[in-house]
């Protein structure tokens, strides 16, 4: 397995140009962060498990940290690291900054709203002890080449609208499930990475 170093993770950010959707005044802005930890020959990215909170679309659901703009924020760089740190404690502005990502299209079981989401790419030179907010359950690491490599990938049923269907994604242990527009930012970053990746077969 070809192992994923944040050096060649960086450079090939470097040289790409993401997608970007342009706002109009009624589109809601959020970001999030994608924060990778290299450790000896593996690199690692951190999800979040949000808590379950009634009338949250994302209740539950494995993420990455980030949030919607706020009226003083510069930026959505500035978005991602001020709710990454709300969120879990862990401040971005000493870490590494690695790259932007294509803007992805908020779609909350299944219904398309006027909003998008911003990534963008970190990396920790170690791990933090981690202060959650009410926000967030759990801190969870995958593997990167896992996931690059289709290792852990998996399908599992969710509902969507007054229906359910099938969702790809990648499991993560017995108990944590990546997918909807984390999955996708995930495809995102490993094409960005890579110009020939291939999505898992199952993805098609």
């Amino acid at each position: 397995m070809t192992p994923h170093p944040i050096s060649l993770i960086e450079d090939s950010l470097t040289r790409h140009e993401p997608d970007v959707i342009k706002p109009s005044k009624r589109t809601r802005q959020a970001a999030v962060a994608v924060v990778l930890f290299e450790h000896g020959e593996h690199t690692n990215v951190l999800f979040i498990k949000r808590a379950t909170v009634p009338g949250d679309p994302w209740s539950g659901h494995m993420a990455f940290p980030g949030g919607h703009r706020e009226d003083g924020d510069e930026d959505l760089v500035e978005v991602a690291m001020r709710e990454t740190e709300e969120e879990i404690g862990l401040t971005l502005r000493r870490s590494q900054f690695l790259g932007a990502l294509s803007h992805q299209r908020a779609a909350p079981r299944g219904r398309t709203i006027d909003m998008l989401v911003a990534p963008y790419v970190f990396a920790v030179e170690s791990v933090p002890k981690f202060d959650l907010s009410h926000e967030v359950d759990e801190v969870v690491w995958g593997s990167f080449s896992d996931m690059f490599h289709g290792n852990n990938h998996d399908i599992e049923t969710h509902p969507i609208a007054n229906s359910s269907a099938p969702f790809n994604g990648y499991r993560l242990g017995d108990e944590h499930f990546v997918w909807g527009l984390t999955y996708r930012t995930l495809q995102s970053l490993f094409n960005a990475v890579d110009p020939t990746y291939s999505m898992p077969q199952e993805a098609a």
